[in-house]
């Protein structure tokens, strides 16, 4: 059995102050965090998904997905800033120190927070909702299904229709 490791998030969140929805994921996975950035496993479905909502070309450089991001006013960030982990491992989560999510909403004009699976939004809850005093508007967070490769029960078009149906009333389409 592999063993905890105390990990710290190294990559900014994507956002600008144009910023009208945020995607939350738990904590970068082990091929995120070689990658240096969001949802870098290729068995993720991430980037399908927002490519096929949008009816744009699959971004593949991390420069095109930070560009495409910003072009459809999405920010993308984690939960938490610091905790210990096994792997990739999302139910072996624990010591969370959650990321400065209020100090992002506060640079933005985010009007809605997805979160990517059932953890991404019980870590929210949990740890940033009580901390968003100042945005009580914001205090909610509307789950999406996972895009991992672990989430095998959703195909590709079911999750791109599922996400289509939540987003597409945030995004400029």
């Amino acid at each position: 059995m592999a063993d905890y490791q105390q990990l710290t998030h190294e990559f900014p969140p994507v956002f600008d102050k144009n910023s009208r929805i945020l995607i939350l994921g738990t904590f970068p996975s082990v091929k995120s965090r070689e990658q240096h950035f969001y949802y870098g496993h290729s068995q993720n479905r991430f980037w399908k998904v927002l490519a096929a909502i949008t009816n744009e070309p699959l971004p593949t450089t991390v420069s095109e997905k930070k560009q495409f991001l910003l072009t459809w006013h999405i920010a993308v960030w984690d939960v938490i800033q610091s905790c210990e982990i096994i792997g990739s491992s999302d139910s072996s989560i624990r010591n969370v120190i959650p990321a400065d999510i209020p100090n992002l909403l506060a640079q933005t004009s985010i009007t809605a927070i997805f979160g990517n699976g059932s953890k991404a939004c019980e870590l929210f809850e949990k740890y940033t909702a009580p901390t968003l005093l100042q945005f009580p508007e914001l205090n909610k967070i509307l789950k999406l299904p996972s895009t991992s490769p672990a989430n095998a029960s959703w195909s590709l078009d079911r999750l791109t229709t599922y996400w289509q149906e939540k987003l597409i009333p945030y995004l400029a389409i």
